[in-house]
């Protein structure tokens, strides 16, 4: 028998927007501004990785809060703190690297292993790693945890590739792209599960944004375009933006949308 504070099945919604291709892209914008809004707090604006890291943590706890207060999903709410969390784990990452010393192919391996201890964990817990069921309090911890990491790993890995491997930004976002591209061959050939071809794409459009990111803003020098960090942020931003107000105008449009009634516990 199931928590009644937690399977209570009249008004469960899923508390995280469904896979769609406006999904996909709002995500690949959020991380690309994890990777200018991070630059721009610390070396544009000159607060530095540690106060940085401080004020961002600050706020994504308090979007957190606000994410988990609400019964459903809300675009804004989620999406503002998918940008929060994007930004920290990127700060993470870089912390390690740039503060500590760690070298990056370290901190790819511990946050590929502090991932997998999620994915187990929440498996062991749930019996699902599925993203279309977070109507309780203990998945949606499990589902921004791994969010986390994602984020962490996709910094890591992607400036391995690009910048310790010396492969730069724009081969590092081609490889990145082509592996979400045979992600998703393999998920329409039915060679790959739904939840599976998620999550691998999820974390692979980490660094996807993150090579964009510092492909548009990082001087010529270091094999960027040079476009300056803050305007580049700004524009991202307001893109992502106006696709929040159009899933919002959906949203209400179809307010039951969210409910998640594929895998509503019958008992």
């Amino acid at each position: 028998m199931a928590n009644s504070d937690e399977r209570t099945v009249e008004g469960l919604f899923n508390k995280v927007p469904a896979v769609t291709l406006v999904f996909w892209i709002i995500k690949i914008l959020a991380t690309t501004v994890g990777e200018t809004a991070a630059d721009v707090l610390s070396t544009t604006f000159n607060l530095g990785l540690v106060v940085t890291s401080y004020v961002m943590a600050a706020l994504l706890i308090v979007a957190l809060v606000v994410q988990f207060r609400t019964r459903k999903y809300m675009p804004t709410v989620y999406w503002i703190t998918v940008v929060f969390i994007s930004v920290v784990g990127t700060l993470i990452s870089d912390n390690l690297v740039d503060n500590l010393g760690v070298g990056l192919g370290t901190t790819t391996i511990i946050f590929s292993a502090a991932l997998a201890a999620i994915f187990i964990w929440w498996y062991a817990s749930e019996r699902t790693l599925s993203v279309h069921t977070i109507y309780t309090r203990r998945r949606e911890l499990f589902y921004w945890g791994a969010i986390l990491f994602t984020f962490s790993l996709g910094t890591s890995g992607g400036d391995l590739l690009s910048e310790r491997l010396g492969l730069g930004y724009a081969v590092a976002l081609a490889i990145f792209a082509a592996g979400i591209a045979l992600i998703f061959v393999l998920y329409r050939a039915h060679l790959l599960g739904s939840v599976l071809a998620f999550w691998i794409a999820y974390v692979l459009t980490r660094p996807l944004g993150a090579s964009a990111g510092d492909l548009l803003t990082q001087p010529a020098s270091e094999g960027g375009l040079g476009i300056a960090r803050l305007p580049t942020t700004a524009v991202i931003l307001a893109i992502a933006a106006i696709l929040v107000a159009y899933l919002t105008i959906q949203e209400r449009k179809d307010p039951t949308k969210g409910i998640a009634a594929s895998e509503l516990p019958t008992t």
